[in-house]
């Protein structure tokens, strides 16, 4: 990941100090899963442009297939509080008119991290959509030189078959230096996915 200092310091006070960095990465993988879905079959390449100062990110994340079929672009503020970060993403792809508020898909997601423990939730809250998303992981620590982790998912609606709660993901992930794979079952759609990506 390449950084690139913005600024030398932003004044908070009368004696402090924060730094802000602006930060730029690429993912390439060989197909675009996400939360227990195939989102684009085809290899991707999805970059990322984070503005951060203290506690607060701000940035965009995008994916575009190399066969040109899946094309998304999101936008996001994130606050971390410790262990606790709340971000709110609008995927401007699925909006019709980028300038017109309601017509923008907007998701809050709250996370939480304690040692091994990971929890998270996230909700879209415009438009009467009540789409529900909840992740929970555990570092399962080194194997050999690989970091591994385990993920359960849960969702309703856009997430499952039939719009009722149900357990939509279970996954095995593992990353080594630069790259990074999972293993992951869908147990609502019965089907199973693989992907692997690096980092640059």
């Amino acid at each position: 990941m390449r950084k690139l200092l913005l600024s030398a310091a932003l004044l908070t006070g009368l004696t402090s100090q924060a730094f802000a960095e602006v930060s730029i990465s690429a993912d390439l993988v060989s197909q675009y899963l996400f939360r227990g879905s195939v989102e684009s079959s085809a290899m991707s390449v999805q970059p990322t442009i984070n503005y951060s100062t203290g506690s607060v990110n701000i940035g965009t994340w995008a994916s575009r297939s190399i066969d040109g079929a899946h094309q998304e672009t999101n936008i996001y503020v994130s606050l971390v509080a410790g262990p606790v970060n709340v971000t709110i993403t609008d995927y401007t792809d699925a909006s019709p008119d980028l300038f017109k508020v309601g017509d923008h898909l907007i998701e809050v997601m709250a996370s939480y991290e304690s040692g091994d423990l990971s929890a998270a939730l996230a909700v879209d809250v415009l438009n009467g959509n009540t789409d529900l998303w909840i992740e929970l992981g555990y570092n399962l620590g080194e194997v050999g030189d690989a970091d591994v982790g385990l993920s359960l998912g849960l969702g309703n609606e856009k997430y499952t078959s039939d719009g009722d709660p149900m357990l939509a993901l279970i996954g095995v992930n593992v990353s080594q230096d630069d790259y990074f794979a999972s293993y992951q079952i869908n147990p609502d759609a019965k089907g199973n996915m693989v992907f692997i990506g690096k980092n640059f």
